[in-house]
Formats: C-alpha cells, structure tokens, sequence
C-alpha cells in the first residue's frame, strides 16, 4: 500500500519533488513506518520480489541443464508471475504497476543508479541460487559470467516493454531476446522435462 502511493505520486510529481513525508501522508502513515518498510527513497521504487523468485525458481530447476538455460527459465517464469496477464485489452493492476515502476527507473537518474546496484544484488542471488554449480572459484566465474549475460539481455527486454507500453507479453519478449543472444535451443525445447518453453511475442507459446 506504502508503495502503491509512492509510487503514484513520483508519476504525477516527480521523483525528485516528492519527498517521504508526502508518501507517509498519503498513505496514513508516520515517515518512521515508510522507513521500516523502504530503508532509502530509491527503495520504495525498486523493492520487490524479483530476486526472491528467480532464486527459488533456478534451485527447484535440474542442474544437468546449461546454465544460460536455468537462469532464462527463471527469468522468464518470474516474469510471468510478476506481469500477470491481461483482461480483455486492459493491462491488469499487476502489469500496469509494474510498467510504471519501469518507466520510473528508467527515467530517473537516481533510480538507474540504484537499479544498477539491485543489478549485482540479484547476480549474486543467482550464483547462490545455482548452488554446486558455483561451489568453485572456476564454477562461480562460469556462474557470474552467465548470469550477467542473462541480465544484459532481461534489461533489453525490459526497455522494449516499456517502450511497447506493456502490450506484448514480458515473458515473451525476455524469451525472444535469450533466443537472440544465445540460439533458438537456449531454451527448454518443447517436450522437455523443466518449467520453461520458448515463448513467443505476445505469449504465444
């Protein structure tokens, strides 16, 4: 709720205009209860549960699998979760939330400056995540070096969604864009035994 009001009046005032206090107000809230939940401003913009989800979806994937296939699949599918879909020809709430957010970060010089520290956050968060895989120094190099390419190409995908102002389907532009980098048999083929298959735009599967 603290961030739906934050994140609404950075929109219609401007990041750097509105301050805590403005976002305690509007959401009936002391600044002392903004700050237990959002430690910083920037936080009440790029907070959410991204990284948790990619983690838990790339620890439940096997790890005979590429690693490039593991962290895409993960990407994709927290994607997924993340955008939720569309009612008719509307974005739902989840999605609109989202695109904003998005636009936000891209906009505003602090924000991208932070968003590039959350980008390291959730490298790391890989690495664990793919768990014997990165257990040596030569591993944990193949694990970083993956999931920084992965992120590279989650980035592209994100600013093209928020150029298309959210009409294609996330998880499908993040597909076509690991399949771009990486080759049509990135991803999980269809038949195989993981989660993800190759999406296409607009969801097509």
């Amino acid at each position: 709720m603290i961030q739906a009001h934050a994140v609404r009046l950075f929109t219609e005032r401007g990041y750097d205009a509105t301050t805590v206090a403005d976002v305690a107000e509007a959401a009936g809230v002391s600044p002392m209860t903004v700050y237990r939940h959002f430690p910083t401003k920037e936080d009440l913009v790029l907070a959410d549960r991204h990284g948790r989800l990619v983690a838990e979806r790339i620890a439940a994937s096997s790890a005979a699998q590429p690693l490039v296939r593991r962290i895409g699949g993960a990407l994709i599918d927290s994607a997924a979760a993340l955008s939720g879909g569309r009612h008719g020809d509307d974005l739902t709430a989840d999605r609109r939330f989202l695109l904003t957010r998005l636009r936000l970060m891209v906009s505003t010089p602090a924000l991208r400056a932070r968003h590039l520290d959350n980008h390291y956050a959730l490298q790391r968060a890989i690495v664990d995540a793919l768990g014997d895989d990165a257990a040596d120094p030569e591993r944990a190099f193949h694990a970083q070096a993956a999931a920084s390419a992965c992120l590279g190409v989650l980035h592209t995908a994100l600013v093209r969604w928020a150029e298309d102002d959210g009409r294609t389907e996330l998880s499908g532009l993040i597909a076509e864009a690991l399949t771009a980098a990486f080759g049509d048999d990135i991803l999980e083929p269809a038949g195989g035994t993981g989660a993800s298959q190759p999406v296409g735009r607009a969801g097509c599967r």
